[in-house]
């Protein structure tokens, strides 16, 4: 008697769990908006759907198709579910383009948080990557030549569910049919395969060579490297920008031919960009004077402005170590020597330099800084290189310093060996002097 009774219980606890269970399984939470076509259920961009359930474990939403039987769909494929009264207003929004999409022209295009060309991108689209347009927005366009790019902002839906705003003048739109190809009259370019050479030379900024020369040495001139001295060949902007020291080139960009395995002739512009290897790039560019140049380049991680910025401080705290040891350096056969922190100084009494080192037509007084650097070699028995600017002079003169035992050697450089702002070797015989300082 007793297992009759348990076995009805068990079984009315199961009949009242199902019918629960059936119950809660027919409950609609909300209705969505279908924004990337699902063929297999005949669902295109546009349609309203009932939805069940939301599983954030499986990243799915269950809704009701056609045959009223549930299936499972991928959360980034609809629009978040909204009362019935609301669901109308949400098709509205996307009704316009509910079913096109794009083909994307440019490898790196990107797709950013707001509609403005500055803003933070979010995700960089593949040329040839095919997306969802889901409406257009009001946003500043990128400029190109100071005119503004032809296009519109546009929403766009990626293949793995990334949202964000992309400008359309690097987009193929196309009205798609319900497998997402595109309808009669509409023409998508075929995409070569990728050339992974170009795609290494785009979308980089390219600095001339001297550049790694003087970071792997330490030889930084400040009059030849800048940040703006660079080549890039920018596909977002349709923009390619030569600028050196002696040039200073635009061009809006069209495009290229490939001549080469590895040269391709941008169009309608005076530049080939040949890849020579990783981070390595000959830009062959001909002037308005038909003259041709070959200018290599290379790709740098550092930061060229952080370099810059260290090479000034090296040269400002090694002059101020000099005042500071001084600032009056004197000598009974070469005179007095003063310097001043705000890089100044004053020499009197410097008559036996005359003329070897110092011109007749030089003042007493000048400017005083530390530019250049030492060798390995050097920088073993000196401390650095001063160089003084003398008014009425237009030379400037150079010496090799040590300071040591409460004296200020100096050692003339103007024989010394100059390779760009390095210091390689002393002069033959140089003039020495020794001061103290008081």
């Amino acid at each position: 008697m007793k297992k009759l009774a348990k076995y009805f219980f068990i079984t009315v606890l199961i009949t009242l769990s199902l019918g629960l269970f059936a119950s809660c399984k027919e409950k609609i939470m909300g209705y969505s908006v279908v924004l990337w076509n699902i063929p297999e259920y005949n669902l295109q961009g546009g349609d309203i759907v009932p939805v069940y359930i939301r599983s954030n474990i499986s990243h799915v939403y269950v809704i009701g198709n056609e045959n009223n039987t549930k299936v499972e769909i991928p959360l980034w494929k609809l629009t978040e579910p909204v009362k019935k009264k609301q669901i109308d207003v949400i098709q509205k929004k996307y009704s316009e383009y509910a079913h096109f999409y794009a083909s994307v022209k440019a490898d790196g295009l990107p797709s950013r948080a707001e509609p403005v060309n500055t803003s933070k991108q979010v995700y960089r689209l593949r040329k040839g990557e095919t997306i969802k347009i889901l409406y257009k927005g009001n946003g500043q366009a990128p400029m190109t030549g100071g005119k503004p790019l032809e296009g519109d902002w546009f929403r766009i839906l990626t293949e793995n569910g990334t949202q964000g705003w992309c400008f359309s003048y690097n987009l193929n739109l196309y009205e798609a049919d319900i497998n997402c190809a595109p309808l009669a009259g509409y023409e998508i370019e075929i995409e070569e395969e990728a050339d992974l050479y170009y795609e290494h030379i785009i979308n980089k900024v390219w600095y001339p060579d001297n550049f790694r020369t003087m970071i792997n040495t330490g030889n930084i001139d400040l009059t030849k490297i800048h940040p703006s001295y660079n080549f890039t060949l920018d596909t977002e902007n349709n923009k390619v920008n030569l600028n050196l020291s002696n040039i200073h080139e635009s061009w809006n960009f069209e495009g290229y031919t490939k001549t080469d395995e590895k040269q391709y002739t941008l169009k309608n512009i005076p530049i080939i960009v040949i890849y020579k290897r990783s981070g390595y790039i000959v830009v062959r560019y001909t002037d308005s004077s038909g003259k041709p140049q070959e200018l290599n380049f290379v790709s740098i991680e550092e930061d060229i402005s952080e370099i810059i910025a260290n090479e000034k401080t090296r040269r400002v705290e090694s002059f101020n170590k000099l005042v500071e040891y001084g600032p009056k350096f004197s000598s009974k056969s070469y005179g007095t020597l003063t310097l001043n922190e705000a890089g100044s100084f004053r020499w009197t009494n410097y008559k036996l330099l005359v003329p070897s080192i110092i011109s007749a037509t030089a003042k007493n007084a000048g400017t005083a800084y530390v530019k250049y650097a030492l060798s390995k070699s050097l920088a073993a028995n000196y401390d650095g290189v001063l160089t003084l600017k003398f008014d009425g002079m237009n030379e400037e003169v150079n010496f090799l310093y040590r300071m040591e035992d409460g004296r200020l050697r100096l050692e003339d450089a103007t024989e010394a060996s100059y390779d760009g702002n390095l210091v390689t070797a002393k002069g033959s015989s140089p003039i020495i002097i020794s001061f103290t300082n008081n």
